[in-house]
Formats: C-alpha cells, structure tokens, sequence
C-alpha cells in the first residue's frame, strides 16, 4: 500500500478520502487543525485512514508529520501552500495540491527544480482537467489559432439573485474574481482584469454568461506560448451572476486584500451550500489542419452522484478525481517521478481509462 497524507479534511478533502480509501491501494494519515472536521471523518468511517489534528501554518510540524509518506495531497485554501510544499520537498515526498492561485504556485514551481520527488501543483478541475483536454485537442492541429476554455460549477436548481450556491472553497472562489488573469493575445502573453470580457452562449437550450477569472489556465500559458494566437479561461455562471459580483466587489471594494474576509463572511452568511449541482467544461479550438481553418470542440457536463454510499456534489467528485487520478497515474509510472510535472503532461487517453478520471467519462 501506498503511503499517502492529506493536509485539509474540508469538502473537498472528504471526497478525496471517499476515493482513495475504498481502494484498499492507500494507508491515507488525514490532517487537519480542526478537530470538528477530523471528528467528522472518524465519523463516517473511513477505511485505511488515520486521523491527526496540526497546526497545518507551522512548517516544523507539517514537515514532520509529512515525513514517511510517500505522498503529500494538500487540499487546504492557497496561502498554506507555500508552508505544505516546502514541508513536502523537505520530507522527500512526491507533493500534490488543487491550489488555483497564481502567486503560489510559482513558489511551487521553485521547490520543484532540483526535487527528488514529482511537484504536481493545479490538480482538479481547473486548473486542472480542463488544461488536459485542451492540450489534447490542440495536439490534433497543425498550427493554432483560438484556445477557449470554459468552465462553471452550477447549483441544478438556482434560486437566489446570484443564482448560485457555495460548492467549494470560499477563499479560492474570492481568488478567482479578485486576481489578475493570465490569457495570450495575438501571440503576446497578458495580464487581464477578472470580471471582464464577459460572453453569452447556450448549450442544451440554458443560457450561460462566461468572464475572465484567475488561476483556471493553469501551466497551459506558458506550454502554449508562441504556438497559439489566442488562449483564454473564463468561469460560466448563470446570467446576471457576474453583474452582482463586480458591485460587491469593485463598487463596494470588498474585493481589496484587507476587506476580502468581509466579502467571505457575507458570502458564507447567505448563499447556502448545495450537493444538487452541475460542473460544465467546454472547450473549443481552431487552427489549420490539413491546409483547412477547423475548429474542434469540447463539452462535457458532471453532476452530483452517489460514490461508496456517500452523495458528493459534481465540484467535490470532479476536484477529488481529478487530483486523485494524477496521484494514481505517478505511483502507476504514467507520470514524472521528479522536478515540476504540468497537468498537460497527462494524456486525456490515460486520464479517461484511470479509475478516478473515468468519472469525467461517463
């Protein structure tokens, strides 16, 4: 069995244990600084799993408490990445993370060079998933004009003014419309504002609004640079969704490093969580293939399923498969065993026949 600790026991967290734990693949040490939520996982049961509450912000403990496992899964908000990751290089352990954050992923990016063990940061959804199929679709062209990816987590049944429910990490979510974005226009690679160059579009007979947000690209900028025209991420919502976040976070400056913890506590005080949900990816590429301007699309829609008994909403099944694919394919040797490894590095062939990956499949 594989040694393998998860750092941060939240929703996400959960549908991580409900994965690997039935495999009886994984001896999983599961740790976090909130013993209410450890309570809760000693709760339900888990197989193959072991319980240790840590101060998860003190690098010595985490380091410790690391060491022994082969594995390293932090499923903790963005700013204890720095801590996880290097605790993770220290321990020599191979480290994974869902983190959508620009900033520490690139501190990530500095541990990797010359790790001993793999660097697999922006698993999950997106990034994550959607920086795979992208790359895959652009791998059939022989020259690239537009990459668009698209990507939403939506509640089924919509019915407040934002139309939407809380299903994931509060603070990524304010990351995500509060953080400048990366996108290549006309071959040049950009910082653009989040909230902007908004988009309507229908699929299956429901309209949808899309507008630029952070973190969701990925390492994809960087392998697609001077082979692309254009290349962008944007977040779907349901229309007038974008408008009420811009007021609440440009015109009442909640969206200002200091006042985020207001926007935080407003949002986790009146949108309520919802496990009824739907995750949308839709990617669309167009280049030159055979002397023809083609264009080539993705789209794929996930909802909430029952797995081992347990009801995970489609942003839990979709994060925890994603990352716990990648943790799989590396201890199967599809992956880099050391330095930085990209999510585009997977193959969406290898991703779709893994266990986890089969999820996005069905």
């Amino acid at each position: 069995m594989t040694k393998l600790i998860l750092l941060g026991a939240g929703k996400i967290g959960d549908a991580i244990l409900n994965l690997l734990s039935h495999t009886g693949d994984y001896q999983i040490t599961v740790a976090d600084r909130d013993q209410d939520r450890l309570d809760y996982v000693t709760k339900i049961g888990f197989p193959n799993t072991k319980c240790v509450q840590i101060d998860l912000s003190d690098k010595d403990a985490v380091t410790e408490i690391i060491r022994g496992h082969q594995v390293t899964m932090s499923a903790c908000p963005y700013f204890l990445t720095p801590i996880i990751a290097a605790a993770a290089k220290a321990a020599r352990s191979h480290y994974f993370d869902l983190t959508e954050d620009v900033e520490s992923t690139r501190i990530v990016k500095q541990l990797a060079e010359n790790a001993e063990t793999a660097f697999i940061p922006q698993c999950g959804l997106a990034p994550g998933f959607i920086s795979i199929v992208a790359n895959d679709v652009a791998k059939g062209f022989d020259t690239l004009r537009d990459v668009s990816m698209r990507v939403g987590a939506l509640p089924t049944y919509p019915n407040n003014a934002l139309k939407y429910n809380l299903t994931w990490s509060t603070d990524g979510l304010i990351n995500e419309y509060c953080n400048p974005c990366e996108a290549i226009v006309d071959g040049q690679l950009r910082e653009t504002s989040p909230l902007e160059e908004i988009e309507h579009f229908s699929l299956d007979g429901i309209d949808y609004e899309a507008f630029n947000t952070s973190g969701g690209l990925g390492t994809l900028c960087e392998s697609l640079q001077g082979k692309v025209q254009n290349l962008n991420y944007k977040t779907v919502r349901y229309p007038g969704h974008r408008d009420i976040i811009k007021m609440l976070v440009r015109d009442l400056q909640l969206g200002h490093i200091d006042r985020r913890p207001i926007l935080k506590e407003v949002m986790e005080t009146a949108i309520p969580i919802t496990k009824q949900d739907v995750v949308l990816v839709f990617v669309s590429v167009c280049g030159m293939r055979d002397g023809r301007l083609e264009q080539e699309s993705y789209a794929k829609k996930i909802y909430s399923q029952k797995v081992n008994g347990q009801l995970l909403s489609a942003i839990q099944l979709t994060t925890a498969s994603g990352i716990c694919a990648m943790v799989d394919m590396l201890v199967n040797g599809q992956l880099p065993q050391t330095g930085l490894v990209r999510q585009e590095q997977a193959t969406l062939k290898d991703f779709l026949a893994n266990r986890f990956g089969q999820y996005y499949a069905h």
